[in-house]
């Protein structure tokens, strides 16, 4: 996946280089494909050229070369088809599938184009139109601060802010909720995301962040997180995780993701799904000044391990607010060496990753999809919250929920 930023402000191209650019040192694959990205030296673009070569197949595939060639269909890429392709094309494998070990069932179908954002009102984050999707405020935030941003009443409060982002999470994700059922894409859950975001002028966070292709993660099954949704249908059986994060007007995100049973769930995927939502309302059960970020994943752990299920170490909660991803990490696994202690004003995620066997991961082709190793179904809950004087508040919770409360019928399609 490209890491490699565009010269933003007349800087070098290599993501953290704060030298100036006296002699810019453009380069020519770049120049060739229409697209102006500068190095403050040699040193400096040898040093970051693996990395940053990897943008040039994506500028390709965006059409940035040929001269300003326009096709009147997209090119077959193995991965994308249109939405009134033969049904037998829609369910064909992607082309890196031909050649990959699956380790459970699931398989991937092609996926249909990006869908555009159609609302002038809605205001994109930093990465939207990156051609690596990379937001270098983020970057920039990794490579400078160490603290855990506090959110005061004027970051709270007020037209599109925070709480105001989160509670267009909720209602996005009710939306994509109720149009989930057997017999219907994931594509379509995709569809009806991003149309409720266009209609409540947000962005889908997830859209071209790193350049993830689509605006809501659906994850099914053996799927971990970060599915991609395409043209496969949901079956009767299936446990499906939707996974949606949403950009306000005022700058602010709001992350959060519930698990459903569809039709017919066996007993093993009830088991980790209400596992999956008992390990998140435990933690939540913790947040409050005072609590060491790394204490949530030892709780989490013993009600997974009650419940014969494992906790996925790879991915973890994390910080939320003006920026989609930063400070603190949120491990879920139990002996984690996470920093930090929580104060009045943090905002973050909690987002345990459950599995039925091993929690150990792999990643499909698609450089997206987390899948469980053995092939065994995983689920998950998400909220994020708001650390108060004496506990927390669910800013992503449902309405007149404010505390978490197993209830099978809603989350049951």
């Amino acid at each position: 996946m490209a890491t490699t930023a565009t010269c933003a402000s007349g800087g070098c191209t290599t993501p953290g280089c704060t030298n100036p650019v006296t002699k810019p040192l453009a380069c020519p694959k770049c120049m060739q494909l229409g697209i102006r990205n500068v190095f403050c030296g040699q040193q400096c673009f040898k040093a970051n050229y693996a990395q940053h070569k990897q943008i040039h197949a994506i500028l390709q595939q965006m059409g940035a070369g040929g001269g300003g060639a326009h096709r009147k269909t997209p090119p077959r890429d193995g991965i994308v088809c249109p939405l009134d392709s033969p049904q037998e094309l829609k369910l064909s494998l992607p082309t890196w599938g031909n050649s990959y070990k699956f380790s459970g069932d699931l398989r991937p179908a092609l996926m249909s184009p990006r869908r555009p954002i159609t609302n002038n009102k809605v205001r994109k984050p930093d990465y939207a139109l990156h051609p690596g999707g990379v937001s270098e405020s983020e970057q920039r935030d990794r490579a400078s601060n160490n603290n855990i941003r506090v959110y005061g009443p004027d970051e709270l409060e007020g037209e599109c802010n925070l709480r105001y982002a989160t509670k267009m999470g909720r209602e996005v994700l009710d939306e994509g909720g109720k149009a989930l059922r057997v017999g219907v894409t994931t594509d379509e859950i995709d569809r009806v995301i991003h149309e409720a975001c266009m209609e409540r002028d947000c962005y889908p966070s997830p859209l071209n962040y790193y350049n993830f292709p689509k605006s809501v993660c659906t994850s099914v099954n053996e799927v971990i997180c970060h599915g991609i949704p395409d043209y496969r249908e949901v079956q009767d059986g299936d446990i499906v995780n939707i996974d949606v994060t949403t950009y306000s007007r005022g700058g602010y995100h709001g992350d959060l993701n519930e698990t459903f049973c569809v039709g017919n769930v066996d007993p093993d995927g009830r088991r980790v799904v209400q596992t999956a939502f008992e390990c998140l309302a435990s933690a939540l059960a913790m947040v409050k000044p005072g609590t060491l970020y790394r204490d949530l994943g030892s709780t989490i752990h013993r009600v997974a391990a009650a419940n014969k299920c494992s906790v996925v170490r790879t991915y973890c909660g994390h910080g939320i607010g003006s920026l989609f991803h930063t400070a603190p990490n949120v491990p879920h696994y139990a002996k984690n060496k996470a920093k930090g202690v929580m104060k009045e004003g943090h905002v973050f995620t909690v987002e345990p990753m459950i599995n039925l066997g091993a929690y150990d991961d792999i990643t499909w082709g698609d450089n997206w999809t987390a899948v469980t190793r053995d092939g065994k179904r995983s689920a998950q809950f998400e909220h994020t919250v708001l650390v108060t004087k004496d506990g927390c508040e669910i800013l992503t919770a449902r309405e007149n929920e404010p505390v978490m409360k197993w209830d099978p019928d809603l989350v049951q399609r």
